[in-house]
């Protein structure tokens, strides 16, 4: 199967991805892939997740262990009833 393709009208925007995935040794993809994701965030005002906790942190004055979280609330499954 033919994997999907991104057509991009633009020379000046070919050429950068061109010359920075050749720069970063990196697929034409990869560079395209990673410019658009920072620009969802930086755009559309997603927050990052290391921002995120660390704002968190700060929030609420420690450092919270979800793990442990996890394993207190966990209860064993016994399965479907047959």
């Amino acid at each position: 199967m033919a994997e999907p393709q991104l057509s991009v009208r633009s020379a000046k925007a070919r050429d950068l991805a061109h010359r920075l995935a050749r720069r970063e040794n990196r697929s034409i993809a990869d560079v395209v892939e990673r410019a658009l994701e920072s620009y969802e965030v930086r755009e559309a005002g997603r927050e990052p997740a290391s921002t995120f906790y660390a704002r968190l942190a700060a929030a609420n004055g420690t450092d919270i262990d979800l793990e442990k979280i996890i394993r207190e609330d966990r209860k064993v499954h016994t399965g479907p009833e047959l």
